[in-house]
């Protein structure tokens, strides 16, 4: 592992970056780096409680809960693009002028390179190609932030940046384990509870399991991530899938985080338990 690691995470949304928390704690709790690149301030999420934020401040409020949570877990001060939330799929925050939706691609990719020269990170990660639960925003900076990690290290891609080129060793996907959403699912049926209204049918959530590479041990991180994700309290209000978790679900769903390893590729079949 190198001397000074350092990890870059890309997402979309303020509690996106929850799901891999825990393994950027734990590097930085061995001398490295960890930051957090989130895309957007979340504007158009829901508000759990209309005393903690309303919408026109929420996007200020969501920044606010993600530097809580970066706090909380040991990491940098996160980094915010500078785009709105687009929204879910065929609402009329897609259509914003500002939104990442609308965004120019080269400039969200150009942004990107530029965090990776001036951060020089060995591992970059991201969503993968289902984005989770296919959120636009998801999807988007899935290949953005794929595509920065490509571009950063040719001298030819983006001149105008005056930046030396920086390569990094790793690109990972955050993966959510189909068979692990699966179970939650089947347990809070048997609670009488919703998987969620939201989000589409469990059996098209999260990665397939043959796909994963990756699996982080992060169990002594989990009252850690648990205060973080709950940091985001206007994204984890009394009826959200975590606080109808039992404890033995905190410790499953919290304590290891789950990865595929995008490049280099791993051989078919191989697994890992760490990033470096």
């Amino acid at each position: 592992m190198p001397s000074q690691p350092t990890i870059l995470a890309v997402f979309a949304h303020p509690d996106d970056e929850t799901g891999v928390m825990g393994t950027l704690a734990l590097y930085t709790s061995q001398g490295g780096r960890a930051y957090v690149a989130c895309a957007t301030r979340g504007e158009e999420g829901q508000i759990s409680d209309p005393s903690l934020a309303t919408p026109e401040s929420l996007g200020r409020v969501r920044e606010q809960e993600l530097r809580e949570a970066c706090r909380i877990m040991g990491l940098e001060e996160p980094i915010f693009l500078g785009y709105r939330d687009s929204g879910m799929a065929g609402t009329p925050a897609n259509h914003r002028p500002d939104s990442l939706a609308q965004a120019d691609p080269k400039e969200v990719v150009g942004k990107v390179v530029r965090l990776i020269r001036e951060l020089r990170p060995q591992v970059v990660i991201t969503f993968d190609r289902t984005g989770v639960y296919g959120h636009p925003d998801h999807l988007a900076i899935h290949r953005y932030a794929t595509e920065a990690f490509f571009q950063a290290g040719r001298g030819e891609a983006y001149p105008e940046q005056r930046l030396s080129p920086h390569a990094p060793q790793r690109l990972y996907y955050m993966a959510v384990p189909r068979s692990a959403v699966l179970r939650m699912a089947e347990r809070m049926a048997a609670q009488g509870r919703s998987f969620s209204e939201d989000m589409p049918s469990p059996d098209n959530f999260g990665t397939p399991d043959e796909e994963i590479t990756t699996y982080v041990d992060v169990s002594p991180f989990a009252s850690l991530k648990q205060r973080a994700l709950l940091a985001h309290r206007t994204q984890m209000g009394p009826d959200s899938p975590l606080a109808a978790m039992t404890e033995e679900d905190r410790a499953e769903w919290l304590g290891v985080e789950s990865f595929r390893r995008e490049y280099p590729p791993l051989s078919p079949g191989l697994r890992e338990r760490a990033l470096l």
